[in-house]
């Protein structure tokens, strides 16, 4: 199979897209390198510099190429951002989406594989979190992944265009080989974060609240090992009828758990600061999976921090400065 990856220069994207082609897939990565890296695009691909905006140029790429299925990663992602321009996040997570999907109708592309969130849930109900949850976002970046939901399941009814929509949780890890990693120009991600103290690059890592309703008072979230969501995006092309999964491996880790992992892996002390916790950030934030494990055969590798944050800690020693662009 032929796969068109948007975004594969990016830090999900290129791992993605190295899983693919290690698994025999043929991959076509098409990004924009306005938030990917040249150095990330794995050079067993073929690349296509382009953006999603130019809509007469993705659907003469997409008549050319005509894979036989789209894995979708290129968005914004920084829920920040997003309550200041939202207007960024609607144009390129929506409508730019609404190129592409316009562009595999008009190819004859009938499958696509979507990088979407569990922003789209905003403040849950309940934890762990199903895939039974209303979704309520409380931001434009999980409003714009909803809305390109939305119009996915219209677009199945409408032109047969099978998709499975992937709710990632806390996106961590390195790829297998070492080669590629997590280089965001604007970081917000909490383990690189706390890996740069570590690395000399800050003083300190912020803790955004101590006292909310968990066991130390720090946030709680789910992080996934990169690996285990490339894994789940190559079993979602064998779905043949349209679905949506929470990716995520059940296990919840506070930020101070973060921090004191990252003090053993790394030997350094890794100072942290108490902040004020910030609007609207919910206290716990963990995945029920058991429907991609169901549907899916899908199972995570790495269930345990300390794994995760290690495969992080090699790929930043050995990548001080990321990709250096």
């Amino acid at each position: 199979m032929h796969i068109f990856v948007t975004g594969g220069a990016g830090y999900i994207g290129s791992i993605c897209v190295e899983e693919l082609l290690n698994a025999g897939y043929q991959v076509t990565v098409f990004d924009s390198l306005v938030e990917g890296h040249k150095l990330a695009i794995e050079p067993r691909a073929n690349f296509i510099q382009g953006d999603l905006g130019d809509r007469d140029f993705i659907f003469k790429t997409m008549a050319k190429v005509k894979p036989d299925a789209v894995m979708h990663f290129a968005a914004f992602a920084l829920v920040g951002e997003s309550m200041t321009n939202p207007s960024k996040y609607f144009i390129n997570n929506l409508a730019n989406g609404i190129n592409l999907i316009d562009a595999m109708v008009a190819a004859d592309v009938k499958k696509l594989v979507f990088s979407s969130t569990c922003a789209t849930y905003g403040i849950p109900e309940k934890v762990p979190m199903d895939e039974r949850l209303p979704q309520k976002p409380i931001n434009p970046y999980g409003q714009s992944k909803l809305m390109f939901e939305q119009v996915l399941k219209w677009y199945d009814q409408i032109h047969g265009l099978v998709h499975v929509n992937l709710r990632y949780f806390n996106a961590a890890g390195a790829s297998a080989s070492g080669k590629y990693g997590e280089d965001h120009r604007i970081e917000t991600h909490l383990i690189p974060n706390v890996l740069k103290v570590a690395l000399g690059q800050k003083e300190q890592v912020d803790i955004f609240g101590d006292k909310h309703a968990t066991p130390d008072g720090t946030c709680i979230r789910d992080y996934i090992h990169i690996i285990d969501l490339a894994a789940a995006h190559i079993l979602a092309l064998k779905r043949e009828t349209s679905s949506y999964y929470n990716l995520g491996t059940g296990e919840g880790y506070s930020v101070q758990q973060v921090v004191d992992v990252a003090r053993k892996v790394t030997g350094h002390p890794i100072p942290a600061v108490a902040k004020p916790a910030r609007a609207g950030d919910p206290p716990r934030l963990v995945a029920g999976a058991h429907k991609a494990q169901k549907e899916l055969g899908w199972k995570p590798q790495f269930n345990r921090l300390q794994p995760i944050i290690e495969s992080a800690w090699n790929w930043h020693k050995a990548h001080p400065n990321g990709y250096g662009d």
